[in-house]
Order: C-alpha cells, then structure tokens, then sequence
C-alpha cells in the first residue's frame, strides 16, 4: 500500500503500480484484497480458542467492537489531516473498509459454521451481482456498470455526496463494501484450513487447487461482470481471492514446509506495526504536500515535490523516478518499523 500510494509523480507510474482506472486489473490492484483475505485468515487463528457460546463470545466481541471502532476513527483521521474539516470529509477510506470487513466477517465466524461461512460469501456476491444487474438507476436503467451510472455510485452519491473520493462515486463506498466482506471471508476459510489438523501436503493441495480454480472462474465471470476493483465486482472477488490463495500456499510451502524464514524478516518488521507504519507513512505523506519551501526565486514549492526533483527526478527518467521515490520511501518506513521492532515495541489495536 505505501509503495502504490506513493509515487514520486502520479503522471509518470509504472502500469503495474497503478490502479486501473476501471476495468480490469494491475498489480496494485491486488494490494488491497491480499490485505483483506489475510484479514481474513487471521480471524479463525485469533477466535478458534475463544469462540462457542454467549459467555465465550462476549469478550471477543468487545474486542472485536473496539477494533473496528479504532480503525474506522483512524481512517477518518488520515483521510481529515491536517485541516479538518467536517464539511467535506472523506467518509469511506480503506481502513473504514477494513474495519467494515473486519467486524462482520468475524460476527459472521462467531455465529455461524464454516459450512454457513461459505454459504453466507456466496450469498452475499450473488445478491450483489443481482442488485448491480437488475436494480435500474434513475436516468440510467439496470445494469449500466460505468462510473457514473452503477448502482453503487448512485447510492454512494445518495447518502454522501460531496464526502467520496471522487465527485459522483468512491471505490471504498456502501454497496461494494459488500462483496469486499466475501474476500474477507475467503481468507477465513483460508484460515480453518490452516487451522485444521491435516497434513502439510493436504493443506497446500487445497489452497493451490482453489487459487487455480478461483483465477479461471473470475477469468470466465468477467465476460458477465467485468473485474472491478473500483466497482468490487464479483469476478473481482473470485480472481483475486485465488490469486491470494496461491500466494498463501506459497509462503506455506516455504516456512512451514520447507522451514525457510530469514527472506521474511522485512515483512515481520513491517507487520509486527503494520496500521501504525500505514497511518503515519500516510499522515507523513500529506504533510508533504501541506508543506513548502521557498525557492531562491522567491517562488513556493511544495516540499515533496522539492525532495522529487532535486533527489531524483535529476537523474532518472520520471517512471524510474517516480518508482525510486517510492521504494525510497517505503525503505524510509522500513526503518522506522525496524526500530520499533528491535526495541520491542509492538502497537496493538
């Protein structure tokens, strides 16, 4: 996410570290449902000893409460900072999706059995599919899946109109959060899997053979209902939760398997801190575009713009520029979580 969100230019972008405007996908594109479905995972691992029974329930559900509380506040702090204004707020965000995502995805473990988990993501994307496809949009019809004529664009422009992303439409909105808590639950049946007490290879057969199956069948979903993340389409959903499948099986088949950590030290440092580094990187970002210095012609210029051209826009063509900008700066961040990792200091919410 801070290597997408942070390009040195948002002219100059490798395709791959872009989001697709509309449809069809990049590899940024597959950023934020990874981080879903690993969400996802980590439900069953974290509820498995705590859940059966309301007296059981009751304390993983407070947690559970004050969590998303604390994640949909931070999202709104990141998407308010630094000036605050309530009148034009950014409403939906990715951490309020993720806190979204988070809170009924893991209702849905505490009430219901993995069969009923499975049935309730089918249910929930069939739904979704029928209500872009069927339900008409005034001055549209049914099933228009353009920017400004879907059905969640017009119910996003409905309820918070002039607090989205974009003008008519945001790509964290109301109605695709909806489709978004079947890739969380993806990753929970992921997670049981995990859970579960067969063996090694039993467990990567699964995962690698849902992965394959879940990228052919959102492949072929996506004549009907093209893949969307803006839209969280329903292919989407299929396609990337397979392509995360498959990366999961990967690192299985490496640690747990194989035995093999060292390589993922980086990603432990980082995870072990991973909504502290992500809000700060973010906050930090915006400060750059907040603050600015004066050039020896009298003339402002924003400070990360400053950093841009005199660091490396000097001497790199903009796409390497940009892409150097932005491992810089996650290399930046790197470090600061390297800290926090050495000395012990691990931010829980």
């Amino acid at each position: 996410m801070i290597l997408v969100n942070n390009q040195g230019s948002p002219h100059n972008i490798y395709y791959h570290l872009r989001h697709a405007k509309w449809d069809k996908w990049s590899l940024a594109d597959l950023v934020f449902p990874f981080f879903l479905f690993i969400v996802g995972v980590a439900i069953p691992l974290s509820l498995s000893k705590r859940s059966g029974g309301e007296e059981n329930n009751r304390k993983p559900l407070l947690n559970i409460i004050r969590r998303t509380i604390i994640l949909f506040g931070l999202g709104l702090f990141i998407n308010s900072f630094p000036f605050f204004s309530i009148s034009d707020i950014r409403i939906p965000g990715v951490l309020q999706r993720i806190a979204l995502c988070y809170f009924f995805s893991s209702l849905i473990v505490l009430n219901l059995k993995i069969k009923g988990q499975a049935i309730t993501a089918v249910f929930l994307l069939t739904f979704y599919w029928v209500l872009m496809k069927f339900v008409p949009v005034p001055g549209y019809g049914a099933g228009v899946l353009t920017s400004a004529g879907n059905l969640a664009a017009y119910i996003d422009n409905l309820l918070m109109r002039g607090h989205m992303l974009e003008p008519t439409w945001d790509p964290e909105g109301l109605l695709s959060t909806v489709p978004a808590i079947a890739t969380t639950i993806a990753g929970v049946l992921a997670g049981h899997l995990l859970c579960s007490s067969w063996g090694h290879m039993k467990k990567i057969t699964l995962l690698l053979s849902s992965g394959i199956a879940g990228l052919l069948a959102g492949l072929v979903m996506d004549a009907w209902f093209p893949i969307n993340k803006n839209l969280w389409s329903p292919s989407f959903v299929i396609f990337t939760a397979g392509f995360a499948s498959i990366s999961l099986c990967a690192c299985y088949w490496l640690i747990e398997v194989k035995g093999s950590l060292r390589w993922g030290l980086p990603f432990i440092v980082y995870g072990k801190n991973a909504i502290v580094v992500y809000v700060l990187s973010s906050i930090f970002e915006q400060l750059t575009h907040v603050w600015t210095l004066t050039q020896s012609d009298g003339s402002a210029i924003k400070l990360k713009d400053y950093i841009f051209e005199k660091l490396f826009s000097s001497w790199a063509s903009p796409v390497n520029a940009s892409l150097v900008y932005s491992i810089s700066y996650v290399l930046l961040w790197m470090g600061f979580a390297a800290i926090l990792y050495r000395k012990r200091i691990f931010i829980k919410i």
